[in-house]
């Protein structure tokens, strides 16, 4: 056995089935060593693409993601996805397979320093070295699973990699638990709610990892409370529910933030600022931060709660609170629901995204995965798209990188192959990563991309169109007519709801990949993105 088989078999032992990646000189000895395993090494068209499908592996099983690059300029391609894992808190490992030993301070051709190019972008960045490859990794794994997760990147000299393995494989430790704070927490809350006349609820990034979403609804049931979410957080609590209020910071922003204004207690759980910052939505009003982490302080923010615990012990304390009265009516709850929907669907723009994304939700099931790229689009998915269940809607907030949708869906799919799964993307996203197209035929990956095809950089024009500039660099350009295929996959166009709505039908009954271009108006951004 030698070092690369061992860094394969603990891989194996951790739960790992899938290294995504693009081979090179020195990744091939780490190929080798999948080759003869369980494990599959999936090549993508982009080391980018790689680190995206592997944080979305990781953020769906909770088990690390493992993505792989030659050194150099796969080593930076590789980096723009893993600081998906970084700000969206995915575990992941990212190994950059490196010169060999005696080289690794030299000038060489393709070197650079790979500490230093991933240390502000991970957890840790290791060397594996002679006697200490196993333990290394045993330690990334633990690290990469700890709360927050995220990513920690591994750097595999050539000669280590083929060098007899010194160690027998180490079981990964478990990672320590957040402080058992539920009491004081508890107290603290109660005493809030006691003297607050319309408290609310909102979740976030960090609540997706809890396990007792079920109790924190009985909590807010039982007290009779509005809750709202953040993108990532959505369908951890279902949003058919008549308490939820929306979705903060995208879509009709200022329609959930007429209704967040209300509130004079703001009882955050599992909220992550990475998403968006407190600063940005709750103004003066207190806030109860309850997380396990704390929160950074801002200026005039007020925070009655902001120590790091353990988020379930907490849901649970809090679901021991007896009822305390407020002044929250379901009609007020109801007539802000009702304007919030019509206002996220503006009429007279012709063939528009909201009209796509309400035939698409229509014909997916409750449990399919909608995994979705950055653009004007993600404002809208987020605030419009209904999900009761969690780990259905896969998106980068923190990080924000566009590229991510079609990974992720290629990655949701091989972690979930008996769920529908379905991906959309702008046409400026679809650009960046087309390439992938090749992998989903290789794979015979099921999964329909949905490209939302207007000709614009559509986030972008309303952003330019905000301040007043002249629109400039956002145009790509008039669209043009559908191709049969790319890169193998068939494609259809549609031009108008009854076609889109015959594409998707179509895409759905085929037993592999395919394109369904959705030539939209770019016009119901302008109303919806920011307003």
């Amino acid at each position: 056995m030698n070092n690369s088989d061992l860094i394969v078999r603990m891989l194996e032992q951790a739960g790992v089935r899938w290294v995504f990646g693009i081979p090179s000189g020195p990744v091939l000895p780490l190929i080798e060593a999948l080759r003869r395993s369980s494990v599959e090494f999936v090549l993508t068209a982009s080391e980018t693409s790689a680190a995206f499908m592997a944080t979305a592996v990781g953020y769906l099983t909770g088990i690390p993601g493992v993505c792989v690059a030659t050194v150099g300029p796969g080593a930076t391609n590789l980096t723009t996805g893993v600081g998906c894992a970084w700000l969206d808190r995915a575990p992941l490992i990212a190994i950059t397979c490196n010169v060999a030993t005696p080289w690794l301070e030299r000038r060489v051709q393709m070197r650079i320093d790979h500490h230093a190019l991933f240390q502000p972008l991970t957890k840790a960045t290791w060397s594996l070295r002679e006697g200490k490859v196993g333990e290394t990794l045993a330690c990334a794994i633990a690290l990469a699973t700890s709360e927050p997760p995220g990513p920690v990147h591994l750097d595999l000299p050539e000669d280590i990699a083929q060098a007899p393995a010194a160690e027998t494989i180490i079981q990964a430790s478990p990672s320590s638990s957040p402080p058992d704070l539920a009491d004081e927490v508890a107290e603290t809350v109660a005493a809030a709610l006691a003297q607050s006349r319309r408290p609310l609820v909102v979740t976030g990034l960090a609540f997706t990892r809890a396990n007792h979403g079920e109790k924190l609804l009985r909590f807010i049931e039982r007290q009779r409370l509005p809750f709202v979410t953040t993108m990532h957080a959505k369908g951890f609590l279902p949003e058919s529910h008549p308490r939820w209020g929306g979705v903060i910071g995208r879509a009709r922003r200022t329609d959930v933030k007429r209704f967040t204004d209300q509130a004079d207690l703001i009882i955050a759980v599992g909220y992550d600022p990475i998403e968006i910052n407190y600063e940005e939505w709750v103004g003066k009003t207190p806030v109860i931060h309850i997380s396990a982490e704390a929160a950074e302080p801002g200026a005039g923010l007020e925070l009655r709660w902001n120590q790091a615990g353990d988020l379930d012990r907490t849901i649970d304390a809090l679901g021991r609170l007896p009822a305390f009265a407020n002044d929250w009516t379901p009609a007020a709850w109801r007539a802000h629901r009702e304007a919030f929907e019509k206002a996220l669907r503006p009429s007279g723009c012709g063939f528009a995204a909201h009209e796509v994304l309400d035939i698409l939700r229509a014909q997916m099931p409750p449990d399919g995965i909608l995994a979705y790229d950055v653009g004007a689009h993600t404002h809208q998915i987020a605030a419009q798209w209904r999900v009761d269940q969690p780990k259905t809607l896969l998106a980068t907030n923190g990080w924000s990188s566009m590229g991510y949708g079609m990974p992720a869906a290629y990655a949701a799919k091989l972690a979930q192959p008996d769920r529908a799964v379905a991906g959309v993307v702008g046409d400026g996203g679809f650009q960046i990563t087309a390439g992938e197209l090749a992998l989903a035929r290789r794979l015979n990956l099921a999964v329909p991309i949905i490209v939302l095809n207007d000709g614009w950089l559509g986030l972008m024009k309303v952003k330019q169109e905000r301040k007043n500039y002249p629109l400039s660099g956002v145009y790509l350009g008039a669209p043009a007519d559908s191709p049969a295929h790319y890169f193998g996959v068939p494609c259809r166009p549609a031009k108008s709801l009854k076609e889109f709505s015959a594409a998707l039908d179509w895409a759905f009954t085929l037993k592999g990949p395919s394109v369904v271009e959705a030539f939209i108006g770019v016009e119901s951004y302008s109303a919806t993105v920011f307003d």
